[in-house]
């Protein structure tokens, strides 16, 4: 991405949000943070850009917090069901 067009993509989006153009390992996108600031109390916010979610193969996906945000939220609620496939609330 040249100067000009990285300058044209961040002013329209939130620097965090940028995927990268080049191929990334998972170990890599675990790294990213799309937010790492303080917020108006006072404490200091990390949002990472990637989560890093486990397939049922046992390989390990890295899912973009904006663009993969769906899936994401498939994950949460499959975490909150239990073995007979009821909704579980702590």
């Amino acid at each position: 991405m040249d100067n000009n067009q990285e300058k044209e993509t961040h002013r329209a989006v939130n620097p965090g949000d940028v995927i990268a153009d080049e191929k990334q390992s998972v170990e890599e996108k675990k790294q990213q943070l799309a937010v790492d600031s303080p917020d108006i109390t006072g404490d200091h916010i990390q949002v990472p850009t990637y989560f890093a979610v486990e397939e049922p193969d046992g390989e390990e996906k890295a899912l973009h917090h904006v663009k993969d945000a769906e899936e994401i939220s498939d994950v949460i609620r499959q975490s909150r069901v239990d073995e007979n496939g009821e909704r579980t609330w702590w």
